[in-house]
């Protein structure tokens, strides 16, 4: 039996059907690209300020592109200049902050998947409420916390250093990552755990064979989410350092906020791209590995 020829009115309906779809897609790229204008023109305006002269900046327009491209501003902001606003630029507290990112991040990472191995498959007796317990943590606002770790920074004599701002983000991130751990680690079968235990395998040796191979986009998200909160930490850093130990956030604070001679604009927005260049650098490289992590534990089975 053949078909019949399709009429004139199905063609015309399907015909309208293709281009009702087409223009919402249209429309719906339309409306997600000029949110993405709304969200990237302080970028833009602060990129091209931070390329301007202080002459420029007075007498030109705020959208305008540069007439003349120049990096002093980026020179002083990094490296600092005496004429300027200050003597010293971001350069060594950006790498205060390199410093003491990496390890807090490594060492709350490690201990984050230590806990959530533990609480999903070596059960205990108290194992849930510990989990409830790290999970309040989590919701603990900074400033709570402020009084409390400053005495115990005093007491281990980590006050002011490198070291104890490296202890206070490892501790205040462990409910986060003990959080992404745990929910990852329960979607693994419990059977391979109990395998591993017959054939005689030990704690650490399960661990390292079985669930590290399987916690890659898990260990992505964690050190994309803790890297984040601790190079973008501004009350931590000031509350728990001293000159010469201060993260960059807080010497971009200083720079920004700082009244002595005349309003560098341009400085201070190469200072703030300076400052949140690895953050997005990180976000740019990994972002998507950090989509399919948050989603990779969503679902059991």
């Amino acid at each position: 039996m053949t078909d019949l020829p399709m009429s004139s009115t199905a063609r015309s309906a399907k015909s309208d059907t293709g281009f009702g779809k087409l223009a919402l897609r249209l429309g719906l790229y339309l409306i997600l690209g000029l949110f993405a204008l709304y969200y990237l023109l302080p970028l833009f305006v602060m990129l091209t300020t931070s390329l301007k002269s202080l002459e420029e900046i007075r007498t030109g327009s705020l959208m305008a592109l540069p007439r003349e491209v120049t990096f002093d501003a980026w020179k002083t902001a990094w490296s600092g200049a005496c004429t300027g606003i200050q003597c010293e630029g971001l350069r060594p507290y950006f790498w205060n902050s390199v410093i003491l990112a990496i390890p807090a991040v490594a060492i709350s990472t490690i201990l984050g998947a230590l806990n959530g191995y533990v609480i999903a498959h070596w059960k205990f007796k108290g194992a849930n409420l510990i989990f409830s317990l790290m999970l309040f943590g989590c919701f603990i606002p900074f400033q709570v916390v402020l009084l409390p770790m400053a005495r115990v920074l005093g007491m281990m004599q980590l006050a002011g250093s490198i070291p104890g701002l490296i202890f206070v983000h490892v501790i205040y991130g462990l409910g986060f990552t003990t959080l992404f751990f745990r929910n990852y680690y329960v979607t693994v079968p419990a059977e391979l755990t109990k395998a591993a235990k017959v054939d005689g395998a030990s704690f650490l040796r399960i661990f390292w064979s079985i669930f590290m191979p399987l916690s890659l986009p898990i260990i992505v998200v964690t050190v994309i989410w803790q890297f984040t909160q601790i190079w973008n930490d501004f009350l931590f850093g000031v509350s728990f350092s001293q000159a010469g130990t201060q993260p960059v956030t807080v010497a971009l604070n200083n720079i920004v906020n700082s009244t002595t001679g005349v309003k560098e604009y341009n400085v201070d927005m190469a200072a703030a791209i300076i400052a949140a260049l690895p953050t997005l650098f990180v976000y740019v490289v990994a972002g998507k590995y950090f989509i399919r992590g948050l989603t990779a534990g969503s679902v059991k089975g």
